[in-house]
């Protein structure tokens, strides 16, 4: 499952980068993938919402498994 997460996570990254945003993947524990955000998304209010509405969706549409994506620090 990471490789797949990893591929999907590269897809979106333009995206994230377009806006000075970035994230890296940290790990996937079950159904739980976890990133940390970087860049502009570090303290920006939209954020949470990029995770869950991009990130998220994304990969629960596209890797079998995925429940929920979680920030770190």
């Amino acid at each position: 499952m990471l490789e797949e997460v990893a591929r999907v996570i590269e897809e979106l990254r333009p995206q994230l980068r377009e806006d000075g945003g970035e994230f890296e993947l940290i790990e996937v524990r079950g159904g739980d993938v976890f990133v940390r955000l970087k860049g502009h998304c570090i303290g920006c209010p939209m954020s949470a919402l990029t995770v869950k509405q991009k990130l998220e969706l994304a990969l629960r549409r596209q890797v079998a498994g995925v429940e929920r994506v979680r920030a770190v620090s």
